[in-house]
């Protein structure tokens, strides 16, 4: 997620101020003062569209119209673009498969389940969300099991696009080439495959919607990769809190190479791998022994 500019009229400071603390309550994202810009630029076609006069009147729109919440949802999405691709930051995708993987499978069996879940927590439009599947199928470890990989997102658009599973070849920059075989060529570009699709679902969903997160069940793993470093600290705890609670004890949250938990959750214990840094929900939560893993202290 990153902010685009256009052109458009001024916007008040203060009125500024009030659109942005609006949207920060909405979904916890917070524009700082640098961005009055691009809000002023972006927002002014929706201000034309909805036969509106000033930036005021949209405030108040949001505020209090019957379809704020819709148009609140337009408006995060227009102010933010959804840049992603295949195999994003490889790196820590490899020891997802190679060392996570294999224990979240040890764990697994060693109570009886084969089930495994994951969530992609701000999914745009599903390239993460196919690639874990990829990692899933290609590992060999999961046949047979009942595997769900869910993607949510706060954008309807993308969403949208993710369930289209079609791609253009700017998502494919990153992918090693032997899971080309898990594509289709089309006119329109690269489907994914029915074999991959089987095992991925999309659902919209605010991240700051603590009861709405139900939808997602209990996971074994969540990807939460460059969405909360657009939030502010409060939001943030508020969704490492849902994260913590949809996690299944030693479940691992993968968050992107520039965030932390710093500052925002003492819930969660840092877990060296061999080519990143993870989180974990401790086993201790349930008393269950903590498995292979240099958990740092």
């Amino acid at each position: 997620m990153s902010f685009l500019s256009d052109s458009g009229p001024k916007i008040p400071n203060n009125e500024f101020r009030l659109l942005r603390d609006l949207i920060n309550e909405f979904c916890g994202i917070m524009l700082g003062n640098d961005t009055k810009f691009i809000v002023e630029r972006r927002l002014h076609e929706r201000l034309k569209s909805l036969g509106l006069s000033n930036y005021a009147q949209y405030y108040d729109y949001l505020r209090y119209h019957p379809d704020a919440q819709s148009e609140l949802e337009k408006a995060v999405e227009i102010l933010s673009t959804n840049e992603t691709y295949f195999f994003r930051e490889e790196y820590q995708l490899r020891a997802f498969s190679r060392e996570v993987l294999p224990q979240l499978k040890e764990k697994a069996e060693a109570i009886g389940k084969r089930r495994l879940a994951i969530w992609s927590a701000g999914c745009s439009t599903g390239e993460e969300v196919y690639t874990v599947a990829m990692i899933l199928v290609d590992s060999g470890l999961f046949d047979g099991w009942e595997v769900r990989i869910f993607g949510s997102d706060i954008s309807r658009q993308v969403l949208h696009r993710a369930r289209q599973a079609t791609y253009s070849e700017s998502s494919f920059r990153a992918m090693p080439r032997k899971y080309d075989r898990y594509f289709i060529r089309t006119p329109s570009g690269r489907r994914v495959h029915p074999k991959i699709r089987s095992l991925c679902h999309f659902g919209h969903l605010n991240l700051l919607s603590h009861g709405r997160s139900a939808i997602v069940g209990s996971v074994d793993a969540i990807f939460c990769r460059n969405v909360l470093i657009y939030f502010d600290l409060a939001s943030r705890r508020k969704v490492l809190e849902t994260f913590y609670e949809r996690l299944n004890p030693g479940g691992y949250l993968l968050l992107g190479h520039s965030e932390s938990l710093l500052n925002a959750s003492t819930a969660f214990e840092l877990v060296h791998v061999s080519t990143d840094l993870l989180y974990r929900r401790p086993y201790e939560t349930y008393g269950s022994p903590t498995p292979k893993g240099n958990a740092t202290e």
